[in-house]
């Protein structure tokens, strides 16, 4: 996988927020909240309530740090692999997680042609912003692409706010660097290295984008008061984007 300087991507921090604990990212003097968070806060937490009063708050909390550790590792393995770094995990859980890497090398990035970032900052200023896995050529269209472990095989219902992170990216790539990204790739694997590969692209990936900034204007809805919302007004965001997707 050949390695192309078409975008000079800009550097930031990732930080915790002192007061609310929340990631947030700052990027030229700014302070934004991660799109991850802005999901978090907005989403729909009763599936996850009842799964911890299913399984228990222990064994609920035991699962989700091994899954964090894991995907951590899987992580590595990749962004290693893409950078030609050499990587080396002894631990269990790297141990664990080392072939899941290699099943989404050996099936996921067999489309990638070339690579424009790999761990990319992006920000949409004044926002939000986040780090996506991947920039790529995927079957010669450019795309955003995350990475992702699961406990079990997802069905698409499942993974709506993954769709929506990637829009959210791909949004931001666009207004920063001048990009047209129409296409969004989630690839997942199983500890039992099960693969599956979601592609979002064209009036769908347009109406995820929508979505997001919906999710975007709830956020700030429940963030802030009136006076203290960003100068960057999510619903003229709406209007315009609506108006956009229809040229």
């Amino acid at each position: 996988m050949k390695k192309s300087n078409k975008y000079n991507y800009l550097q930031g921090k990732q930080i915790t927020d002192e007061d609310s604990g929340k990631r947030i990212y700052d990027i030229n003097n700014s302070r934004l909240p991660s799109v991850t968070t802005i999901l978090g806060a907005t989403k729909n937490q009763q599936f996850l309530k009842d799964w911890k009063a299913k399984v228990g708050e222990t064994e609920a909390e035991r699962i989700k740090n091994l899954s964090s550790k894991r995907g951590t590792a899987m992580h590595k393995f990749l962004e290693s692999h893409i950078q030609g770094i050499g990587y080396a995990d002894l631990t269990a859980i790297g141990q664990a997680a080392k072939p899941m890497a290699q099943k989404i090398i050996e099936i996921g990035l067999a489309p990638v042609e070339e690579y424009y970032g790999s761990e990319v900052m992006l920000h949409y200023p004044g926002l939000y912003a986040g780090s996506t896995d991947l920039v790529c050529s995927h079957n010669g269209e450019e795309a955003i692409v995350d990475f992702k472990q699961s406990n079990r095989p997802k069905k698409e219902e499942w993974i709506q706010d993954y769709y929506l992170q990637i829009a959210a990216y791909a949004m931001a790539h666009d207004y920063v660097y001048k990009s047209k990204i129409k296409k969004g790739v989630i690839m997942i694997c199983t500890p039992d290295l099960y693969y599956q590969e979601f592609v979002v692209e064209g009036g769908t990936f347009r109406s995820f984008k929508h979505s997001f900034l919906k999710r975007l204007n709830m956020y700030h809805e429940l963030q802030f008061d009136e006076k203290e919302r960003p100068r960057i007004d999510t619903n003229q965001l709406l209007k315009e984007f609506e108006k956009d997707g229809k040229d």
